[in-house]
């Protein structure tokens, strides 16, 4: 059988005494390390919340100025596309103006040609004319 004596309450004074011992060279130091190494964890995931937080606005920023260069390079494309254009319709209309004018010279001289070919021709015509004249009838037809 179990006897209770003094021994009982020696045993649960040192088992109180050690208990407070523990507590203050164990457990507290292991909480307080444990409490610190949550508290890094936590200060390190707000730190990686805010590192992703920091990546989205800055891909958000990237992509928004690619969308902006895309659309720059779109107008600058249409700008050089339509600058062309006038440029080419500005050519043909220089050359077509060119063209008339060379065509209307051309039928100009040509005209002038054609009228100085005619007089040339009719005189030619009235001379052949009168020699043929003067040697069918064989004498001076004037």
């Amino acid at each position: 059988m179990i006897d209770l004596n003094y021994t009982v309450w020696i045993q649960m004074a040192n088992f109180l005494v050690l208990i407070v011992i523990l507590n203050f060279l164990l457990y507290k130091p292991v909480l307080k390390i444990i409490e610190k190494r949550n508290q890094k964890i936590e200060a390190s995931k707000e730190q990686v919340r805010s590192l992703e937080e920091t990546i989205e606005q800055k891909m958000a920023a990237y992509e928004e100025k690619v969308r902006q260069a895309r659309t720059e390079a779109l107008l600058q494309k249409e700008a050089v596309k339509e600058a062309g254009t006038e440029q080419g319709k500005e050519i043909i209309g220089t050359v077509r103006e060119e063209i008339s004018r060379k065509l209307e010279d051309f039928k100009v001289r040509l005209q002038k040609e054609t009228d100085e070919a005619r007089v040339s021709l009719r005189e030619q015509t009235r001379a052949i004319a009168g020699e043929i004249s003067e040697k069918v009838l064989g004498r001076g037809v004037r």
